[in-house]
């Protein structure tokens, strides 16, 4: 594997290379590369498709599970259909995402399409990360589809990362909850550049007690355009919180536009959005310190979006 390409493979898998206990699938210019399972974790190709089914075993505790997609050629378009099964009580780590490097001229582009039934009781942390890299002027193109089951009083926490490279994105999510489950979703995105991403997210909580909180953070550069739509509805007794933050820059433009929907009279339902630019007294003081104002931005915007 090339020295870059692995660097891309750390970037956003988190780590250097495949350990024989990790459980791990590795797909590169559409294809399956390398597949690991462990005896909690089982990762094998659908028989009908493109992509795998990820079935992780009840009462499974402290497994992760590595599913990094790289593209390295122009002029692919890669679409995956992944299926994950995780069983009740189990607590596990997922960690995905999609690195393109496209030196070419023509469009390079993922679409996952992300399917998760999380089982009673159990645990699940998501993280995702987006990057997207190269020196030639075909667009790097990423389109994710995420469909999210929770059953009785199962957990996840989701963390989708998008901050640099990705010329386009449509982001597409949709999450069931029943009773007791309780969802965190986490989205940070940057764009620049003439890049437009547009993130749709809807939640129906089904379940009585059932909780949501999505938060939102975004930094939009140069002449970038981002709208963000997130819809929270409470069919039963339940919690959902919406908080939508941005900073806006140059000529960028940003929408936000919370939904929220109470179909109970017990739902409590609260959406919070700002959009604004960064803070003239923040900048001024990072520059007392002998910061460039270019500086201090970079590291107003790093911690924004930590």
């Amino acid at each position: 594997m090339q020295d870059r390409t692995k660097e891309l493979l750390q970037s956003i898998a988190g780590i250097n290379g495949f350990q024989p206990g990790t459980a791990f699938n590795l797909r590169m210019d559409g294809m399956g590369v390398e597949r690991h399972s462990t005896s909690q974790v089982t990762i094998k190709q659908k028989t009908q498709g493109s992509g795998i089914d990820i079935i992780i075993q009840p009462h499974t505790k402290a497994e992760q599970v590595h599913i990094p997609v790289l593209i390295t050629q122009s002029g692919i378009h890669d679409l995956v259909y992944n299926d994950f099964y995780i069983g009740e009580g189990a607590e596990v780590e997922i960690i995905a995402g999609c690195g393109i490097h496209n030196d070419g001229c023509d469009a390079s582009q993922h679409d996952g399409i992300h399917t998760f039934h999380v089982g009673k009781h159990a645990k699940v942390i998501y993280r995702e990360k987006h990057i997207g890299e190269g020196k030639g002027s075909g667009k790097r193109i990423l389109n994710p589809t995420t469909a999210v089951h929770m059953e009785e009083g199962s957990y996840m926490e989701m963390e989708m990362t998008q901050i640099k490279g990705v010329d386009s994105t449509k982001r597409k999510t949709t999450c069931d909850l029943a009773d007791n489950a309780k969802l965190i979703i986490f989205e940070k995105l940057m764009t620049h550049g003439e890049q437009r991403a547009d993130s749709d997210v809807t939640v129906e909580l089904n379940g009585a007690d059932s909780v949501v909180q999505i938060i939102s953070r975004s930094v939009g550069k140069d002449t970038s355009i981002q709208v963000f739509h997130p819809i929270a509805v409470g069919n039963q007794a339940c919690r959902a919180h919406i908080q939508c933050d941005s900073i806006l820059m140059d000529q960028s433009k940003i929408s936000s536009i919370p939904e929220i929907a109470a179909n109970h009279v017990d739902a409590q339902i609260v959406h919070e959005a700002a959009i604004g630019k960064i803070n003239n007294e923040q900048l001024v003081k990072l520059q007392t310190f002998g910061l460039s104002q270019e500086e201090a931005e970079a590291v107003i915007v790093e911690g924004f979006l930590k």
